[in-house]
């Protein structure tokens, strides 16, 4: 596997930017749309909406962000890479079906950040010094995961929903006019409005929860709350980002964009001939099903395995979005992964 310059064979893009298009005023309306109603669900039923919105669509966006990454980055994501990356994604799901303990999150950590070490290699081999400096960079941030591992995994959580701006951004390249306001109402939904709801300036259209619901309220603010603000208010507005966030997410990968990238699915069933079509729907809906079960009969159990199973999709993007990054800053120009035989 080699690393080339590609700037001058793929028109200056990597990967390449896909069709010209000229966006409508229907998405951006349907994002506005979607990001006023998931911010009222998020203030009157943060913990509703972010149980109900797993278990309706965790596992449906799982198929389809996986075909929309395999598909678009599929320059990125072959041979020894992919097979490496499958590999640690493979030891991080062991991780999470073993029962919790501190060794299993070390582990979980250590191979997440091998992840990001895996994509440096392939990305800046021809450059060490480069190469140095980001290993040495990533072991500084391992070194805090690993001393801090309750805020890694709430930074990760949250980070996992923001991720979407970077894809979004990428595929704005296509537009042949608005990409400023296209780019503008991401960056509203993304960073302003959890910005608005951490101030405290919505507390008072914050609900909290009582009882039963209550009692899941707590759990899922010590999940998405940095520890040291758990015995504040502070927390109930972590959970409502989250679920914030999190539905904006399923907004992406659900609606936007299956409908307005579909070159990306036509590149993935080119690859997957088996999930051609309405399969990947079918397939992500059924798997859904048998979620939504699970968790009517026992939701911490059917959360876990969710997250085990989750970690493909979640844990795949972040060394994607490296390889992107260090193509679009090889000396001004992008690059391009191929195999040598």
């Amino acid at each position: 596997m080699a690393i080339t310059d590609a700037g001058a064979a793929r028109g200056g893009a990597w990967p390449a930017a896909g069709p010209g298009l000229r966006l409508g005023a229907a998405p951006q309306a349907g994002f506005v749309g979607a990001a006023a109603l998931a911010l009222v669900l998020a203030l009157r039923a943060p913990t509703g909406l972010a149980v109900l919105g797993l278990a309706a669509f965790g596992l449906l966006h799982n198929v389809l962000e996986l075909r929309y990454v395999a598909g678009r980055f599929a320059v990125v994501l072959a041979g020894p890479l992919l097979r490496l990356l499958l590999v640690l994604v493979t030891g991080i799901v062991v991780c999470r079906l073993l029962p919790p303990s501190a060794y299993a999150q070390s582990a979980e950590i250590l191979l997440a950040y091998g992840l990001l070490v895996a994509a440096s290699w392939y990305g800046l081999r021809s450059r060490p010094p480069l190469l140095a400096g980001a290993v040495a960079v990533l072991a500084v941030a391992a070194a805090g995961s690993l001393s801090f591992p309750a805020y890694h995994f709430v930074v990760l959580a949250h980070l996992h929903n923001v991720v979407p701006l970077l894809f979004l951004w990428e595929w704005s390249r296509r537009l042949a006019r608005g990409r400023a306001a296209f780019l503008a109402l991401q960056f509203t939904w993304v960073l302003l409005v959890p910005a608005l709801l951490l101030s405290g300036l919505l507390d008072g259209l914050l609900a909290g929860a009582t009882g039963t619901a209550g009692g899941w309220t707590a759990r899922l603010e010590s999940s998405y709350t940095p520890p040291a603000w758990l015995a504040s208010h502070v927390g109930l507005r972590f959970l409502a980002v989250f679920a914030f966030l999190q539905t904006m997410h399923y907004v992406v990968w659900v609606w936007f964009l299956p409908r307005y990238a579909p070159e990306a699915a036509e590149g993935f069933e080119a690859r997957v001939p088996a999930l051609r079509g309405a399969r990947a729907w079918a397939l992500g809906a059924a798997a859904g099903g048998v979620l939504a079960v699970l968790f009517a009969a026992d939701y911490a159990q059917g959360r876990a395995l969710y997250a085990a199973v989750a970690s493909y999709h979640a844990y795949l993007e972040f060394p994607v979005l490296l390889m992107l990054v260090l193509g679009a800053a090889h000396r001004g120009a992008p690059v391009r992964i191929e195999e040598k035989t």
